[in-house]
């Protein structure tokens, strides 16, 4: 389960958000994308619709109007193929209402029906009835641990928190970053097939990938997350190193003066297997230099080996 903390300003954009229909241009018309989008799970010291509750959650945010971001949004997502039932969602918002902090605050949590995974949203008043705020501090890593006991609790499958929220013992541990293993083998398939960088980055255009190259590169999907190359193994360098392996080997030349047409039978036999066996090598040389590229990527870093140890901290010491 992935957890998402948002301290917001307005409560009237958020619970629009949260509680309506989605709506979408087509044609020159708005019209909705989908009808029966939100399911209503749980509120807490309030009722009405979205501009009901705003109001509402106005009137009590004024006891406190020193308080300029008093909107907790928090949104928990399932893993693709996991779904709990009504009261396993409502015994889910009552958790994370007392451990934030919030449970006898106004809060509306409901369940959004227009993705493939489960997921469900809260909108919480920071401002309690008698003034005082809940506590944002350390609100990502409050979650992230809520979500990890949840798991535990509901059966869910168990995923690792951001690294600078886990013991120091566990931020080694190798990831399961489905986005970034969907990007890891579109470079590599087009690294394999485009014959230059141009060609590269039109495939990955092509895949739905905005490409962002200077002194390094990173890819930004249709989802507006931004993945470095690096940190799928595929840094910049890599790249042009393999494109590069590709030009002076793949693309043979035909040798100056020399037409195929004016050989012997025999030699252009010959020629076509030297073609094939030196285009061969050059793939398997690519297939090498990428597979060591995966293999390290793989490595965490608490694992690597002494000597790149040695050797990053002499670079420091030159520095």
């Amino acid at each position: 389960m992935i957890g998402k903390v948002i301290i917001g300003k307005s409560f009237r954009g958020c619970l629009a958000y949260c509680l309506t229909d989605k709506k979408i241009l087509q044609q020159g018309r708005v019209e909705e994308l989908k009808k029966g989008r939100v399911q209503l799970l749980d509120h807490n010291q309030c009722c009405g619709k979205a501009k009901e509750l705003s109001t509402q959650f106005e009137e009590v945010r004024r006891l406190n109007p020193r308080q300029s971001r008093p909107v907790f949004h928090i949104t928990l997502s399932m893993a693709p193929g996991e779904h709990l039932g009504r009261s396993d969602l409502l015994n889910l918002v009552e958790a994370c209402a007392k451990h934030m902090g919030f449970e006898n605050n106004q809060y509306v949590a409901v369940e959004h029906l227009d993705t493939k995974h489960q997921h469900l949203h809260i909108v919480a008043n920071r401002v309690g009835y008698d003034g005082r705020v809940v506590s944002d501090s350390n609100s990502y890593q409050r979650i992230a641990g809520f979500c990890r006991r949840m798991e535990k609790e509901l059966g869910l499958q168990q995923v690792l928190s951001p690294k600078k929220f886990l013991p120091k013992q566990l931020r080694n541990l190798p990831r399961n970053d489905a986005r970034k293993k969907v990007l890891r083998e579109h470079l590599k398939k087009q690294l394999l097939s485009a014959p230059a960088y141009p060609a590269f980055q039109r495939a990955m255009n092509g895949l739905g990938y905005r490409v962002e190259k200077g002194r390094g590169i990173a890819f930004i999907d249709e989802k507006g997350v931004r993945i470095k190359g690096s940190e799928v193994g595929y840094p910049l360098a890599r790249i042009e190193r393999v494109l590069s392996q590709k030009q002076s080997g793949f693309f043979l030349k035909k040798k100056e003066g020399i037409s195929s047409a004016a050989l012997s039978p025999l030699q252009q036999k010959s020629m076509t297997h030297s073609n094939e066996q030196q285009a061969g090598t050059t793939k398997e040389l690519l297939y090498a230099l990428l597979k060591a590229q995966q293999d390290d990527e793989q490595i965490p870093s608490g694992l690597l080996p002494q000597k790149r140890k040695q050797k990053q901290k002499q670079k420091r010491t030159r520095l």
